[in-house]
């Protein structure tokens, strides 16, 4: 049986769905499809107060802007990199073209097609997102993109040295200084100096997330991300400090992320929640992280192992956390979640930041549907058929044209009867 000990206010929310939020965005989309460079640098100046000579850095700037930078900075970006391109290979690695005999003489296969021009976008704002380089352009360089290009926004008027030195290092060919609904637009719809892409790529906040919805079929997207969502299973082989910091962790990210602890245990419930309310009287991004545990926290008491796997999958979090005394049974039995971080050696920050594993992930209930960013995303599966005897195509278009004959498509049916009439004689 499923008690609430805290309960959310407005759970999953989905800002993205706010008719102010709509119209805005439609209507700077507008402004950048008519305007194109004008309108990009007349909103830039508006929103960001950032309207340089160019927003693309040059070759020389790049090299500037990194030697800024302490070398244990550049090392340990090297060292993330280093891990997600492993895995990305390996991934990729798994990706086999395949060609098949189904029939005599009939050959099936299909190819895995890298996307030719992808945008990445490296959200800044309070967090510049440094790790979103790494695991969407250096994911799509593993994939086999010829042309990725990188969009990230000026911090309070500054250049984010390190968002540069991780684009650059995972492998952009363009980068540009430009944020927002603005970078959005560009990337997707072009203007004179920024060369549109076939896809746009990584999170933002509300304004980019519903610039991708809107602009989805003319370019195509990884996934509509909302606020940063996580679950934290853990029972009584588990403590209330590990459990509150690891809410906390991701609570931070915004005052509209979930943060919910699911348990078999009434009193790492309890302990848990007064471990939460010590934490953020010093915790340096309390400010944010109390809101978002204040209206979206929640705590969730259940009686069973099998429980706790059925209600998270009702949850579907982006981030799902296994602090148990088996945690490889979750692996074994869950079917919804984004990604899974099994035991108390590991934890969601390792997969947000260093680790390997992608972290743009499916929120809002996206995990029942899909999984996150890989280098699968930016291949295309295409298949392709050849008939290679006169006998095999004969054969296969008897059976095409009577089933045409039933769906009454009669120019379907002909080209299928031309070539029985003339290969069945061959038999």
């Amino acid at each position: 049986m499923k008690r609430i000990i805290k309960e959310a206010i407005a759970l999953f929310e989905a800002e993205s769905n706010d008719k102010k939020v709509r119209e805005t965005v439609e209507n700077l989309l507008n402004e950048i499809k008519m305007g194109g460079d004008a309108a990009v640098r007349s909103i830039s100046e508006k929103l960001d107060n950032w309207s340089p000579e160019s927003f693309k850095l040059s070759n020389e700037q790049i090299e500037s802007i990194i030697n800024t930078l302490p070398e244990q900075v550049i090392e340990d970006i090297k060292f993330a990199q280093t891990q997600i391109r492993n895995f990305a290979t390996h991934q990729k690695n798994a990706l086999k073209d395949i060609e098949v005999e189904t029939l005599p003489g009939v050959f099936l296969g299909h190819r895995n097609i890298p996307v030719n021009s992808v945008g990445c976008y490296v959200p800044g704002g309070r967090y510049p997102m440094v790790a979103s380089a790494h695991m969407s352009v250096l994911t799509a360089k593993v994939a086999g993109v010829k042309r990725v290009i990188a969009c990230t926004p000026p911090i309070k008027g500054e250049i984010p040295a390190a968002t540069v030195a991780a684009m650059h290092l995972a492998g952009a060919d363009e980068i540009y200084l430009l944020g927002g609904v603005q970078a959005i637009a560009a990337m997707a719809l072009g203007t004179e100096t920024i060369e549109s892409v076939d896809m746009i790529v990584g999170p933002g906040n509300a304004y980019v997330a519903e610039a991708k919805r809107q602009l989805f079929g003319k370019i195509g997207i990884d996934l509509l991300a909302g606020p940063t969502e996580t679950l934290v299973i853990a029972d009584d082989t588990s403590d209330a400090e590990i459990c509150a910091t690891d809410l906390l962790g991701q609570a931070e990210h915004g005052p509209t992320s979930p943060a919910i602890l699911l348990t078999n245990s009434e009193q790492l419930a309890y302990e848990t929640i007064k471990e939460v309310e010590r934490q953020l009287t010093v915790l340096p991004t309390a400010d944010i992280a109390s809101v978002s545990w204040r209206d979206y926290g929640q705590v969730i008491l259940v009686d069973s192992i099998d429980e706790m796997v059925a209600e998270a999958d009702l949850i579907a979090s982006e981030h799902v956390q296994v602090m148990t005394a088996n945690p490889r049974y979750f692996l074994e039995k869950m079917t919804n979640f984004g990604a899974l971080f099994l035991g108390k050696y590991t934890n969601v920050a390792y997969g947000d930041k260093v680790i390997g594993t992608n972290h743009t992930l499916p929120t809002k209930h996206g995990a029942k549907y899909t999984g996150g960013l890989w280098v699968g995303k930016f291949m295309k599966t295409c298949t392709y058929q050849e008939v290679r005897t006169p006998e095999a195509s004969a054969l296969i278009g008897e059976y095409c044209s009577r089933l045409c004959a039933i769906e009454n498509f009669a120019g379907h049916k002909e080209q299928a009867d031309i070539r029985v009439r003339r290969y069945k004689k061959t038999i």
